[in-house]
């Protein structure tokens, strides 16, 4: 049975539906607050942490699932995939960045319109979704003819290999040839005699760069996951029967907003206040360094402001140089205003975090001071590991989190076996989870890594949910809520919906 049937009423009567809920970073932070959250989540193992943290989900496609079939839902939040954004400002990335946002002028076009008509706007989106769909179908088609040219090109490198032992040639020249093949370089000059032998390969690695520059050009299918959440508002808005969403809270990685300013326009058109915010989680008192981009949006009322900082923002101390002296070292983030430099809570650390975990969970390890050495090199260099002192909040945790190393501080000698990686447990405890969470199904590093900070999350809830609230009052629930956060613990477990059990569910109305 799931936690939102017996949840005590929430503050203002919210229901909220998470679309891409992950393993419930949200949910959690809503679920301290008192408010009620259902997730819609695809991947099975996500939806295996959510059923044993008793999170209400339905499992699936968002595109398989409509505004329509949860007309009680009253805010709407979500953190749609973008990982063809991360490399926006070059090539695919900013190819899928202007795709997206012309989409979004194709729609935002549609609503404005004086005598817009329901039956416009949806054959607008049915439109757009028909050309993704094409997109992803050639995608598809195309991938599956890489994959066979990608298996010619294993056997001709094999012929190759053989030809030239059978021909008697040094091991040296057989490694110098295959290399050049791997990297597509031609052949050095004392290797020309053999262009002959490698024609075939070559040609097949002038239709695998032709291939994937139609894929660059395709894009990626997930590119279009995120505009879901602005067609779940528009439709709420616009179709007959529904009624708009109370407010709509999304977040991603800082690649996306100029997404979010463009969803803002849409926004304002269907009548919402809106403000969008690159937040640092350190400043919000998360023990870990990460940056996300915010959308929240509240229907008519106020003006929306900014979500005040808690903490000090993390920024190595600078080295004093006499060129520093004179010009004056810099001890705050250029990026900060005059009033983001009032004085804060301390930027809080892992030794702090997992100190506080252990006093709930004991068996925790309980190790000396620490370096974590990150999977990631520095600069495109793997041998300038990351390294980051217990001390200090830890880098943004990843999917990778497992991989990153512990080392004593002072010697950078491996801790013992025991505790020389991040138990899973730890590795939340950074995100901010509770150390009770219950992670579940395969991957829960990568699960871990994709998800929202749920003390972002209560920070951001509360701001967008509770503007009533004055400042004094505002400070004391969060102490409690992020209290409750940390002593969270998980109820009975909640059975997974699959579409179409829509009986009985509160969103439902059915």
């Amino acid at each position: 049975m799931s936690h939102i049937e017996n949840a005590p009423p929430p503050p203002a009567g919210f229901r909220i539906l998470d679309l891409f809920a992950g393993p419930g970073g949200l949910d959690v932070a809503a679920d301290v607050l008192g408010y009620q959250v259902t997730g819609i989540e695809w991947d099975d193992d996500a939806c295996a942490t959510r059923e044993a943290a008793g999170m209400d989900t339905f499992h699936g496609d968002v595109r398989k699932y409509s505004a329509s079939h949860f007309p009680h839902a009253q805010v709407l939040t979500g953190g749609p995939p973008c990982q063809t954004f991360t490399v926006a400002g070059r090539g695919a990335g900013r190819r899928a960045l202007d795709d997206v946002l012309g989409y979004i002028e194709r729609l935002h076009a549609v609503v404005s319109g004086a005598e817009a008509k329901w039956e416009d706007v949806s054959r607008t989106w049915r439109e757009i979704t028909e050309e993704l769909g094409e997109k992803a179908a050639e995608a598809e088609r195309i991938k599956a003819e890489k994959r066979e040219v990608d298996a010619l090109r294993a056997v001709e490198r094999k012929a190759i290999r053989k030809s030239l032992q059978e021909d008697g040639s040094s091991q040296e020249r057989i490694d110098r040839v295959l290399k050049a093949l791997r990297a597509s370089r031609d052949l050095a000059p004392e290797d020309a005699d053999l262009n002959d032998l490698v024609a075939q390969y070559s040609s097949l690695g002038t239709a695998l760069k032709s291939m994937k520059a139609d894929l660059e050009k395709l894009g990626d299918e997930r590119t279009g996951l995120v505009l879901q959440p602005l067609w779940w508002v528009i439709e709420r808005c616009r179709r007959p029967g529904l009624e708009p969403f109370e407010a709509v809270i999304l977040e991603q990685v800082p690649a996306v907003m100029p997404v979010w300013e463009k969803y803002t326009e849409v926004l304002a058109t269907l009548g919402y206040r809106t403000r969008t915010q690159l937040m640092f989680t350190e400043a919000f008192g998360v023990p870990q360094t990460r940056k996300r981009a915010v959308l929240m949006a509240r229907l008519g009322g106020t003006e929306i402001p900014e979500v005040a900082e808690t903490h000090e923002r993390y920024r190595p101390r600078p080295i004093l140089t006499r060129t520093s002296k004179e010009t004056g070292a810099l001890f705050w983030d250029p990026e900060e205003t005059a009033v983001d430099r009032t004085p804060k809570k301390s930027w809080v650390s892992m030794e702090t975090a997992l100190k506080k975990a252990r006093s709930i969970a004991p068996d925790l390890p309980d190790r000396p001071a620490f370096t974590v050495v990150s999977n990631y090199g520095t600069g495109g260099d793997p041998g300038a590991r990351g390294e980051r002192d217990h001390d200090a909040p830890s880098a943004t945790i990843t999917g990778k989190v497992s991989r990153n190393r512990l080392v004593h501080k002072d010697t950078k000698e491996d801790l013992p076996e025991e505790c020389a990686r991040f138990t899973f447990a730890e590795a939340g405890v950074l995100q901010t989870f509770p150390v009770a969470y219950p992670w579940s199904g395969k991957d829960q590093p990568q699960q871990i890594g994709n998800a929202v900070p749920p003390l972002l999350a209560l920070h951001v809830l509360r701001h967008v949910l509770e503007p009533e609230l004055s400042d004094e009052q505002a400070r004391a629930r969060l102490e409690q809520a992020v209290a409750d956060l940390e002593a969270w613990r998980p109820g009975e477990p909640a059975k997974v919906r699959e579409h179409g059990e829509w009986e009985g569910h509160p969103l439902t109305g059915k």
